[in-house]
């Protein structure tokens, strides 16, 4: 890994790519979503602070336990002016995402579960399919399949409605 020396405070783009391992796409892509930033130089080049290397790694660590990069946005968008996250504040907001996790995993958990009875039906629409449409709650909306997320909020059940006969399953 390429070492910069401790008196630049500035990375060009490829700096900053071989530092953080990042691509230098997503960190282009990072920099429009406002995840980090850059100054432009007379020659229209970019410049990143130091401290984005960090920003970078944060982003990643984030992304690679599946928060959204509007949820990684938002929470660096807290920080006192936009200041590098420190490791109080990666504990502070894992704390606050594990929930939005443990829902996940919950969701998978069941996908997984379920996997061999909707591949074995393979409608994916059916009342009784338990992974796509549980209790066929978009049967009353709309034909076709839609995955079910579950969300804690709204776990009431539909009216009841008059069965149909069915081809399969």
């Amino acid at each position: 890994m390429p070492q910069i020396p401790e008196k630049i405070h500035e990375l060009t783009v490829g700096q900053l790519s071989a530092r953080s391992g990042a691509a230098v796409s997503a960190l282009h892509f990072y920099e429009s979503k406002g995840l980090i930033s850059s100054r432009r130089t007379t020659g229209n080049q970019r410049r990143y602070h130091r401290d984005a290397l960090r920003r970078v790694a944060f982003v990643r660590a984030a992304q690679r336990v599946g928060i959204p990069l509007a949820t990684i946005r938002e929470a660096l968008a807290e920080l006192p002016e936009e200041r590098t996250p420190t490791r109080e504040d990666w504990a502070r907001l894992s704390e606050a995402w594990r929930s939005e996790l443990d829902d996940r995993i919950k969701q998978l958990s069941r996908l997984r579960d379920h996997l061999t009875d909707c591949i074995g039906c393979g409608c994916l629409s059916l009342e009784n399919c338990v992974l796509s449409n549980p209790d066929d709650i978009f049967g009353e909306r709309q034909a076709g399949s839609r995955l079910m997320v579950e969300r804690a909020t709204a776990q009431r059940k539909p009216p009841e409605r008059p069965k149909e006969p069915r081809d399969c399953c």
